[in-house]
Order: structure tokens, then C-alpha cells, then sequence
């Protein structure tokens, strides 16, 4: 909310002002005489609360030249070089009625979803993958986002708030971009004095000349990538935030970063992730998105809890749905068999009358059946209002591997060493001295810091093991294009023999993934980053592997999803190499955890 206001004083005005001789402007509110400075660590300055009766805060709107002789603002104040305007309240953004549909299938993505958000909400968007999430989150920023793929209708009222998105994969036309010339393109970076600049890198654990770096963005770690794009998007200085997967591809320590900036932001954030441990730590609200009947009806719940405490008082009301629906039914198979026992054993005697008895108890026959059929009519409109089952998206099933895939527990699954571990350019050493034994079935993580060199030495131990006989291993790489075409469908994908029964098989096998029909028969380029995945671990399961060799496995599954594929895989009969920053995934899966440094791997505790 916004007012007008006229202040009466000379920004020049001394009153003691502590910023005079350091070009900044001390203010006079308008109900008072005592001057209002502003703070330089936030931008900000108070405004007596008795001029509109509740606090107001002024922020930082842009920049203007030269200073006002006069410190007299209609919708703001010049102020040396830059011009503050008047805020009272907090921020809000609201949407009303929004309906999207898909193109291609005419399938509803969301319906007549309405929200509305304040000051303070960090709410989390969750659901299955694939029900739309990052469309709804693209619509808010920008409608035109999704308009190659969907339509989209509804009202969005953001005031004169200050958008900032995250999108969930670097922009293409971004890629080839050094990291100074993707920095340059902001007018805001112009802003930035390098005390700015030093005080935001060190927050991200960067050193101040990444923002100079000539090195492309293309080949920056996961982690980097997503640091530069929120730098960048922090220098504008939004008021709302749209975050989709900002928690994908960053290290614990910066994931734990994230949760504290989250945390501190004093206006909305609205944002997507799959890591468990940052929802429960951050989200104070949770908007549950849902598709129904194999996708064919959606559902959206908006709840103002903790996450941790939505699931457990979702659980609870489902199962005690399901109890009373299963009590209504049984009491409804009850009074059925009475109902029809009785109309039997009316109508047995009505066929069975003697002419004798017609007149007298022939009538009274007719008026007991007249009784059961009205009786039958009322149980009828009794059961409209019976409580029925909870309807809930179907769980994900599948299982990897089967009893030929263990590992004999005293089998070498790789004995490895290297004396240095380049990167992919050999123009830097990433560690020294790595060793690394792994038999049986072991299952182990690779954790570290973004760029330590974790990807690049997990390729290494996938050409190794790829190549080897005596074992069938399988890869999952962080970047699925590396392995998928997608320009086919996933039933093309996965059909190694072209036969009808084949078909058919993979078919039944997406279908327990929660695939519908038509996105089977969808490109691939149209599945989201967690129904890619899917495919990629069906086709393990159906390899029949023994060695998986995983980056990021659990990145792009909803928290929904998220302990099913932990279990999947904790299950797993055979031996597992993989790097992972879900917590909750080393502490469910993982036997063995190695931190890669500069001195090579390191074996900690779990619990680090």
C-alpha cells in the first residue's frame, strides 16, 4: 500500500544528522519534530506511526539526479541521488480464480486457484511431478511465460511489488554467457558499489571477483549456476520472491544458507523445492497441488502450518475419512441385507396369498411394501450424504533390481586411485590422491563443496565400471539429456525390441509411475525434470543392473515422492556410487559418506 505524503523540511536540514558531509539526507516526519534517519545496512528508515496510524517505512525506488532543494514528495522524496517513496503495510500479492489448461490435452492444470500471500509467508508449493507447480509459479511472474504450451486464465493483483523469479533450469540464450557480461546486463549491477558486491559474494562463500569472471556459465557447477542467477536477481531488489528449485544442485553449506536467507526475509517468498529437510526448516504455509482420476481432475489445498505438521494432520484426517467411510459402508451392507431380506420376505408372502385372504391381509401385504420401497427411497438419498473414501494421487511403485542383482559381499565393485583430479579443460587441479575401494553392496555418497569436483570424478568411476564385464552397471547422469532423446516418447525411449508385448509391458510399468496415457505419448521435452527421471530409473530396473552409479538422484522428486524413491533405492539388492545434498537420502540410504576436498576423498561420520 502506498500514500502521498508532503514533507515540509530541507533535506539539508543538520538536526545533528550523523550523514551530513556524507552526501546522504536526514528526513522530518510530518507529525513530529525529531528527524527520522535512514539506516545504510538496510536502506530503510522509520516514519512516526501517528501519521497514518500505523508503521510505515520508506525504501529505496531508484535513482534520480542531483538532490531537491526541498524534501517535498508526492509518491516519493529526491533525496541526493535517489529517490524514496512512501510504503505503509506490508507487502501482498493475490490471485484470483486461475484456471490453466494445457494445449495439447486440454487437461486442467490447476482450477479456480485463489491465494493470497503477506508479509512474512514463506510458502512452499508441492505435488506430484508433472502437475504443473512451475507453470502456476511462470503465470505469477509472467503470464506470457507458459503461452507456448498453455492458456492460462485468472487475475493477478500485485500492486506495485517488485516480482523476482528464479527459474528451475539457466535460460538457454544465458549459457554461453561469462559470468561479467551475464552480470553486466543488469542495470542494477551498475548500482553496486564494490563494498555491495564484496558483502553479497561473501554471503554466497564467492570471493568479490566472481562477478568479473570470464569463465561461461555453461560450465559452471550446478551449484554456481544457481548462485550466479540468484545474485543477479537479488540486485534488483525484489519484494516478493518466486523461487522454482532454488535448492537443486547447491551444496549442505549452502543449502543450509538458503534456509537462513529464507528465513530472514521479511516479505513473501513462494517457492517450489524437493529437499525435504529446507521445507520443514522454512515453510510456514504449504499449497498442496493435485491431480485426480489418472490427471483427469485437480485439486489445490492451501494450508497456513509448518509442513511437518500439514502431513501429519493430513495423514491423520485422511485416515480417519477412511475410517468413517469404511464404518458407512458397513453399516450400509447392514441395513441393505435387512432392507432386502425384509422387501423378500413381503413380497414371498404377497405371492404366496391365499384367495381367502386378498381382501384382508392381502391389503395390508401391499401397505407393508409400499412401507420397504419408501424405506428404500429414503436410505437412498441417505447415502448421498455418506462420507466417502479420501481420494489421493496414486503412490508410485516400482522395484529395482531383483535377487540377481546383489553384489557377493566380498566382490570388488572398483578399486580406484587417482593422483589428480582435473577438470574436464585440465586447466585446474580439483583433488589429489583419491583412493577408493567399494565391495559388495555397498552404498555410498559423495558430498562436497559446488565445484570440489564431484561430478568429474563420478563420470570417471561410471567409464570404469561401464566398461567392465563382470558386472552390469548403470548411469544416471545430473544433466538427463546426456542420456535421453528428447525428441521421442518414453515408451520409444525404453523399447529396446520394437514388439507389441514389449510395449504393452513398459506401458503397465509407466502407468505404476503415474503416467497417463497421453504423456506417454508426450515428447520428452515436455516431461518435467522428475518424470525424465523416472525414466531413467525404469530403464535401470528393466536392465536388470547390479551397480548403479547416480548424480543427484532424488533432485527432481516431490517431498510426495521423495521417501518411496529413498526406499526404492535403499532396497536395492546391488551396490550404489552416487553424490546427493539430500539429507534425508544419506541418512536413509547411504552406508558409507566420502567428503571430496583438495587432499582427496575423506570418510565422515553421517551425521556431518
Amino acid at each position: 500500500m502506498y500514500a502521498e505524503i508532503r514533507l515540509s523540511h530541507l533535506c539539508t536540514e543538520p538536526f545533528g544528522c550523523p550523514y551530513i558531509g556524507n552526501s546522504e539526507c536526514c528526513v522530518t516526519g510530518v507529525c513530529s519534530e525529531q528527524p527520522y534517519f535512514r539506516d545504510r545496512k538496510s536502506d530503510r528508515f522509520d516514519l512516526c506511526k501517528s501519521a497514518f496510524g500505523k508503521k510505515a517505512d520508506f525504501f529505496r525506488a531508484g535513482k534520480v539526479s542531483g538532490c531537491a532543494a526541498m524534501c517535498v514528495g508526492v509518491q516519493g522524496i529526491a533525496c541526493m541521488d535517489k529517490t524514496y517513496r512512501l510504503r505503509i503495510g506490508g507487502t501482498m500479492l493475490q490471485i484470483k480464480n486461475l484456471t490453466i489448461t494445457h494445449k495439447k490435452d486440454l487437461r486442467s492444470i490447476v482450477q479456480n486457484f485463489s491465494l493470497v500471500l503477506n508479509d512474512g509467508d514463506k510458502a512452499v508449493m508441492i505435488g506430484e511431478e508433472g502437475n504443473g507447480k512451475s507453470t502456476v509459479l511462470k503465470w505469477i511472474y509472467d503470464p506470457e511465460l507458459i503461452e507456448d504450451y498453455a492458456e492460462g486464465q485468472g487475475e493477478r493483483i500485485q500492486n506495485r511489488e517488485r516480482l523476482g523469479y528464479l527459474a528451475q533450469e539457466l535460460p538457454a540464450e544465458h549459457k554461453e554467457k561469462t559470468l561479467y557480461e551475464f552480470f553486466s546486463e543488469e542495470p542494477a549491477f551498475w548500482e553496486q558499489t564494490p563494498k555491495d558486491l564484496s558483502k553479497m559474494a561473501g554471503e554466497f562463500g564467492l570471493s568479490s571477483e566472481f562477478f568479473y569472471g570470464e569463465q561461461r556459465l555453461s560450465t559452471l557447477s550446478g551449484g554456481e549456476k544457481i548462485k550466479a542467477q540468484l545474485l543477479r536477481l537479488l540486485m534488483t531488489e525484489p519484494t516478493v520472491l518466486l523461487l522454482d528449485e532454488p535448492s537443486n544442485d547447491i551444496d549442505i553449506e549452502t543449502l543450509e544458507w538458503l534456509e537462513r536467507f529464507i528465513l530472514s526475509w521479511p516479505h513473501i517468498v513462494l517457492y517450489i523445492s524437493h529437499d525435504e529437510t529446507l521445507i520443514e526448516r522454512t515453510a510456514n504455509m504449504v499449497i498442496h497441488m493435485e491431480q485426480l482420476k489418472r490427471k483427469t481432475e485437480s485439486r489445490y489445498t492451501v494450508a497456513k502450518v509448518p509442513y511437518e505438521q500439514y502431513i501429519t494432520e493430513r495423514k491423520a484426517g485422511m485416515e480417519r475419512q477412511e475410517r468413517l467411510a469404511q464404518n458407512d459402508k458397513r453399516e450400509k451392507e447392514i441395513r441393505d441385507e435387512k432392507l432386502r431380506r425384509l422387501e423378500q420376505k413381503v413380497g414371498s408372502r404377497l405371492d404366496n396369498i391365499s384367495k381367502a385372504e386378498r381382501d384382508s391381509i392381502g391389503q395390508m401385504m401391499k401397505k407393508k411394501m409400499k412401507a420397504v420401497k419408501s424405506m428404500e427411497k429414503r436410505f437412498e438419498r441417505e447415502d448421498e450424504n455418506m462420507t466417502e473414501m479420501p481420494e489421493t494421487e496414486e503412490a508410485i511403485f516400482f522395484k529395482l533390481g531383483d535377487k540377481e542383482s546383489k553384489v557377493p559381499a566380498g566382490k570388488t565393485v572398483i578399486e580406484y586411485s587417482l593422483n589428480r583430479l582435473m577438470t574436464p579443460d585440465n586447466e585446474r587441479v580439483l583433488a589429489n590422491n583419491i583412493k577408493l575401494l567399494v565391495r559388495g553392496s555397498e552404498k555410498l555418497c559423495f558430498i562436497g563443496k559446488n565445484g570440489a569436483g564431484k561430478t568429474t570424478l563420478l563420470r570417471k568411476l561410471a567409464e570404469e565400471l561401464l566398461a567392465r564385464n563382470d558386472i552390469h552397471a548403470e548411469y544416471m547422469p545430473q544433466n538427463y539429456e546426456e542420456l535421453l532423446d528428447l525428441s521421442v516418447t518414453p515408451v520409444e525411449f525404453l523399447d529396446t525390441t520394437g514388439e507389441k508385448e514389449e510395449r504393452t509391458r513398459i506401458r503397465t510399468y509407466l502407468g505404476s509411475l503415474k503416467y497417463t496415457a497421453d504423456e506417454m505419448d508426450h515428447p520428452m521435452s515436455e516431461l518435467s525434470g522428475g518424470q525424465k527421471a523416472k525414466v531413467l530409473l525404469l530403464k535401470m530396473s528393466l536392465s536388470k543392473a547390479n551397480v548403479l552409479i547416480l548424480d543427484e538422484p532424488t533432485r527432481n522428486f516431490s517431498p510426495l515422492s521423495g521417501g518411496v524413491i529413498r526406499k526404492i533405492l535403499a532396497e536395492f539388492p546391488g551396490a550404489i556410487l552416487s553424490i546427493s545434498h539430500d539429507r534425508k537420502y544419506m541418512e536413509e540410504v547411504c552406508d558409507t559418506i566420502y567428503r571430496l576436498t583438495e587432499e582427496g576423498l575423506r570418510k565422515v561420520e553421517k551425521e556431518e
